[in-house]
């Protein structure tokens, strides 16, 4: 049933990319590209903002927009600041994914269950200490 009252949708198809604010470019950028794996689409200096923006792309096309600018602000709180919160990464094989974050030398929290789904997943910290969880659905 189609109401006068009924609101036109918006149309979302999916995330495109997440923006994350690096207060070091080079140790990021190894990170997200060496550490996680994410590939590279573009990577320019915007001279006139004295900024990095590195496009990075995961397997499904979601993209993560890293940049960097003179002198961010740290993070308020860890994790629970206003705004975004963590960034979630599904994997295909929580193990795998635990031994290459510690081969990499990243120390990461105890596997948990989700109560409600039963995937299991648990977190990390990028180098600014953005928390980052990988999950593997159940």
């Amino acid at each position: 049933m189609t109401g006068a009252c009924e609101r036109p949708m918006l149309g979302v198809t999916g995330l495109h990319h997440v923006a994350v604010i690096a207060s070091d470019y080079a140790r990021s950028r190894h990170f997200y590209v060496e550490v996680l794996g994410l590939r590279v689409v573009n990577e320019v200096f915007r001279a006139e903002r004295q900024s990095h923006k590195l496009d990075l792309q995961l397997p499904d096309g979601t993209q993560v927009e890293l940049f960097s600018f003179p002198h961010p602000p740290p993070r308020p709180s860890y994790p629970e600041a206003c705004g975004l919160r963590h960034l979630a990464l599904r994997v295909a094989d929580l193990q795998a994914s635990l031994h290459a974050l510690a081969a990499h030398g990243v120390a990461v929290e105890p596997v948990r269950t989700d109560p409600f789904t039963g995937a299991l997943f648990t977190f990390f910290a990028d180098p600014d200490g953005l928390p980052i969880e990988i999950v593997a659905p159940a």
